[in-house]
């Protein structure tokens, strides 16, 4: 779009025209990702390593429906309950020669799916050490945020909701004051169940969102993916232009003053 020619979502020195993450789990078939996909117009494709193949290349692997000359791998490390597991996680999936950009996530809870941050902050010290482009998903807490960036990480993800929940932005507070004290790009991840849920979180000012459920799990996800791409523009945009102050009373459109009686 012409109004966004010159406007990139920026981290570690990349650049990307789209500030849309998807995901590639819960598709009813590698083709209908491939799509999807194809239709969100993200650049940047987030996988789980533990659930890719990496070893047997004879078999088919989601990796074949992922054009690494147009999309940059994110993998992530979903399923990870401690440190030590997602930094070796992370070190399988560079040495399988995927990337050394890394969604970190180190969960805390099954149930909730919510982060452990002690662990987090602990493997995010240490990936960053060893030159990993450091992405942690992680609670709506201005604190770790702050903590995070410090560690080093290239970014920061706060959660909208739980993971899959599809509730939205439930806190869109501490997201501002996560925002304002933002050094390094806050892209919102999880939560997200509808093309509104992703203008709402644009227009708050954050860097990009990252969904994968809102897109997979809809009854149509092509159009969810196409739904999701326009929204994240929208949002965008409406960041940009600023919207009008919120106030109690009307004001009227076309003022009474220089009316002629």
């Amino acid at each position: 779009m012409e109004l966004l020619a010159n406007d990139y979502l920026e981290i570690a020195g990349r650049k990307f025209k789209s500030r849309l993450i998807v995901g590639t789990g819960k598709y009813a078939s590698f083709q209908e990702m491939k799509e999807a996909h194809e239709l969100s117009g993200a650049e940047i494709v987030t996988l789980a390593v533990r659930r890719v193949n990496l070893s047997d290349k004879s078999t088919e692997s989601m990796l074949d429906y992922i054009d690494t000359k147009k999309y940059t791998l994110l993998p992530n490390t979903a399923g990870c309950y401690t440190a030590d597991e997602a930094v070796r996680t992370a070190r399988l999936a560079r040495s399988a020669g995927l990337s050394n950009l890394v969604k970190l996530e180190v969960i805390g809870d099954q149930k909730t799916l919510f982060p452990d941050n002690e662990e987090l902050l602990e493997a995010t010290k240490v990936l960053v050490k060893e030159g990993f482009i450091v992405l942690p998903y992680t609670n709506d807490d201005p604190i770790m945020a702050k903590k995070l960036q410090e560690a080093g990480a290239a970014a920061v993800m706060p959660l909208g909701a739980p993971i899959g929940s599809g509730l939205g932005i439930r806190n869109p507070y501490n997201l501002r004051i996560i925002l304002e004290n933002a050094k390094v790009p806050i892209i919102v991840d999880a939560g997200v169940g509808t093309a509104s849920d992703a203008a709402i979180a644009m227009e708050l000012g954050v860097d990009g969102v990252l969904m994968n459920t809102g897109i997979a799990g809809a009854k149509k996800p092509l159009l969810m993916a196409e739904a999701m791409k326009q929204a994240v523009i929208a949002g965008r945009l409406a960041f940009l232009a600023g919207r009008i102050p919120k106030k109690l009373y009307a004001t009227a459109s076309s003022p009474l003053e220089g009316m002629i009686e």
